[in-house]
């Protein structure tokens, strides 16, 4: 699912993909609040997260939300 709206979303929406079992990433996880895998975050360009699923997300809600935010 993910690697399909990365393709839609090219130009618009970066995707970042983080290694939840690298210990190098665990700063980075805290500062997220990750809970557990799967986990999906919508980030603003500032760095603020938007919006947080834990657990499964459908394309429709991902693509729901990221048009919201988008249209800003």
């Amino acid at each position: 699912m993910v690697h399909g709206l990365e393709a839609k979303y090219f130009g618009k929406i970066k995707f970042t993909y983080l290694d939840a079992d690298d210990p190098s990433t665990r700063d980075f996880q805290r500062a997220l609040g990750f809970v557990y895998q799967p986990e999906f975050y919508l980030v603003d360009a500032n760095g603020a997260v938007l919006m947080k699923w834990v657990g499964y997300v459908t394309e429709e809600d991902f693509e729901a939300a990221s048009a919201r935010y988008l249209a800003r």
